[in-house]
């Protein structure tokens, strides 16, 4: 499958494969039948490994179709409850960069609000009152340069299309974000990266760094406009 060679492999163990998801595609697949990364995942291990019949890999959380980074899957079944249990108990750090329209006001702080998902329109929204879920996300500037701002996050909590919906409240939509007002710059593509994770071995205990390069198509956006690379 030729688009194996296209498969940017983090980390693997006989616990856990990491992998820099691309933008624009879907981690799990949908009535679209798209190829999706669990199905480029699961040939690359049956091909390295010679392993015959279907193979085991299971998903323990997601990133949405335009965004790239960090993705992890388990490799088997106690690993997966290990690793989900660890999302639920907090014990995961994600670290995201986003390239926002606008300049932010404050340099640094955090985020609160309230979200429900509207399925008719497949978006979140932000209540005024506390009906709704709470999301949590911390925030630092990076860079600026002329009306774009490159910005850190840190959610605390994984709300559905948290950083994209609170992000667009707030006035700086991610760039190339047309749901949420950011234009359109790709398709089914954003500036959103999950850049850094950082995870309880599922087996060893021992926590673990795992760091994603941004995407090219990122570098002939930001690379013209910003001085610092990741």
């Amino acid at each position: 499958m030729a688009d194996l060679l296209d498969l940017k492999i983090i980390y693997e163990d006989n616990h856990l494969l990491v992998v820099n998801k691309p933008a624009g595609i879907l981690v799990q697949g949908d009535i679209t039948g798209r190829l999706t990364l669990l199905q480029l995942a699961k040939e690359y291990i049956r091909e390295k490994y010679k392993k015959p019949g279907n193979v085991f890999l299971a998903i323990v959380h997601r990133l949405d179709r335009p965004v790239s980074g960090v993705v992890i899957f388990a490799r088997n079944s106690k690993s997966a409850g290990r690793i989900s249990e660890a999302f639920r108990e907090k014990k995961i750090k994600k670290e995201y960069l986003a390239l926002c329209k606008g300049i932010f006001r404050e340099k640094k702080g955090v985020i609160k609000s309230y979200l429900i998902w509207d399925e008719k329109k497949k978006k979140g929204i932000v209540l005024k009152n506390r009906e709704g879920k709470e999301a949590i996300t911390y925030y630092e500037v990076l860079e600026e340069f002329k009306n774009l701002t490159l910005v850190k996050l840190v959610p605390e909590t994984g709300r559905k299309h948290q950083l994209r919906v609170q992000l667009s409240h707030l006035g700086h939509p991610i760039l190339g974000d047309e749901k949420y007002g950011g234009g359109k710059l790709f398709k089914d593509k954003i500036m959103l990266h999950c850049h850094r994770m950082i995870v309880p071995h599922p087996v060893k205990r021992e926590e673990m760094e795992f760091k994603a390069e941004i995407p090219d198509f990122w570098r002939k956006i930001y690379e013209k406009e910003f001085k610092i690379n990741y």
